[in-house]
């Protein structure tokens, strides 16, 4: 069968692409009516960020659904969770953002969901979404017995409804004494956060809030060291309590103390579990591989169960709806709660964190600084390398053959006495990825991280 369309930008869990090369407004188009064909829908939910070609390519996509007879809800510049929020909320039969979330500004893609917030990966229609695009149909109509009927379109701002159901999930109101920088990164967020900034008490400083897809400084991804200064120096100079820099489609947030320090996601999904836990005793809380020591004992000292995933989105909101869990944490900086219909956001993160600290007199350098002291970490370092990612894990479980507790959920974890390690290929990218604690030993953590790059550079 011929294929008329690139279809490389299909990932596991999301389309991601360059524009116009492997995005552009015929894929969106052709992307739509495959959707509607697989999933049938009625009405659906789009939004966008604030890429150069975001809003032509949401254009497309309404385009392709109304010609497919479905009905739709157009959020406009937004955010991923508002996409999620509206779908959810409505009870539309799906949702799709446009974004390319951290990516360089040359990229677009798309995040999808279906009905009941569902996400839409390789297991379940998006291969067969891969399919259709690629074949160019055969695609259908939604309403038969209207072959002629063109879907409906109405622009809807939910912003308000979604704040206001943001906030309602607050027990504490905000200090009025606390100051918080929130940098939206040129992305997305900016508007958002403008008008979030007017509900609460607290003194908020915006930083980069303009959306701007040239993203004049520097792309929306504070995972990337170079992209903590701004942010970090803000906090300093306006004295503030903490900061917050969230990337580009704002599902996620990344959190500074009051020094301008970067705090690791790792550290944030323990002090996220206190909160979710005080609302609500004995709770299940989802966590991923990569690092788990202070979230399961934080987790068990409050009474909750920690339960292991594996990494990913959708492995993670598949585990939180098995085990009905109220919270799930990665040290990526996705969380996720059942409230939310199981999806990751970054608003709520930073108005829990808001939270805690509007209820105590300790600062979130004090909050966190035990725990780095009791489970000191690396970092995440990712690693390119010329053999098979299998190859090199082998390689790796010999080395420590018989010394330690291994287990394969993801990747590869070994556990000793005072330190462990995870290491895994990635999901999205062709990288592996290590991550190494200790128990309160900075120095053997050093020493055994470095022990394993010896291991993985022997592939290089």
């Amino acid at each position: 069968m011929t294929v008329h369309r690139d279809v490389s930008a299909f990932k596991a869990y999301d389309i991601r692409g360059i524009y116009p090369d492997q995005i552009n407004a015929p894929f969106m188009e052709a992307l739509a009516r495959a959707y509607a064909t697989h999933f049938r829908p009625a009405r659906v939910v789009i939004g966008y960020d604030a890429r150069l070609s975001s809003e032509e390519l949401a254009a497309s996509l309404a385009e392709g659904f109304r010609n497919s007879g479905v009905d739709v809800l157009d959020l406009g510049l937004c955010g991923t969770e508002m996409v999620y929020f509206a779908t959810g909320e409505y009870r539309t039969d799906g949702g799709i953002m446009i974004t390319a979330s951290h990516n360089p500004k040359e990229y677009n893609g798309c995040k999808m969901v279906a009905r009941d917030v569902v996400p839409v990966g390789a297991a379940s229609g998006l291969t067969e979404i891969r399919k259709m695009v690629a074949e160019n149909g055969p695609f259908e109509h939604v309403r038969p017995a209207k072959p002629g009927y063109r879907g409906d379109y109405t622009r809807l701002d939910i912003t308000k409804e979604f704040l206001d159901w943001m906030t309602r999930q607050l027990s504490t109101p905000a200090r009025r004494d606390l100051k918080v920088v929130l940098n939206a990164g040129n992305g997305a967020a900016g508007p958002t956060l403008r008008a979030l900034s007017g509900k609460l008490s607290c003194q908020c400083e915006l930083l980069f809030e303009q959306p701007d897809g040239n993203f004049p400084n520097g792309v929306p991804n504070p995972l990337l060291p170079e992209c903590r200064e701004d942010t970090a120096r803000a906090v300093r100079d306006a004295e503030a309590d903490f900061g917050v820099a969230f990337d580009g489609d704002f599902d996620r947030c990344f959190f500074f103390d009051e020094q301008g320090r970067f705090i690791e996601g790792y550290y944030i999904v323990g002090l996220l579990a206190r909160q979710i836990l005080k609302k609500h005793p004995g709770a299940k809380i989802i966590h991923d591989p990569r690092l788990t020591w202070n979230t399961v004992e934080t987790v068990k000292e409050l009474g909750g169960v920690p339960v292991e995933s594996k990494t990913g989105h959708a492995f993670i909101k598949e585990r939180m709806r098995l085990e009905k869990a109220e919270y799930g944490g990665e040290m990526s900086a996705h969380h996720y709660f059942r409230s939310f219909w199981y999806c990751d956001t970054g608003i709520l993160p930073f108005l829990l964190i808001l939270e805690l600290l509007s209820s105590t007199e300790k600062r979130l350098s004090e909050l966190v600084d035990e725990a780095i002291l009791r489970y000191p970490v690396t970092g995440e370092q990712n690693f390119t390398i010329a053999a098979s990612p299998e190859a090199v894990l082998k390689a790796v479980e010999q080395h420590y053959a018989g010394a330690g507790e291994i287990s394969r959920r993801d990747g590869l974890s070994i556990s000793f006495d005072d330190w462990r390690f995870n290491l895994r290929a990635s999901n999205t990218e062709p990288l592996l990825r290590l991550n190494v604690e200790s128990r309160g030993d900075a120095a053997l953590l050093q020493a055994r991280r470095d022990e394993i790059v010896a291991i993985i550079s022997s592939f290089t």
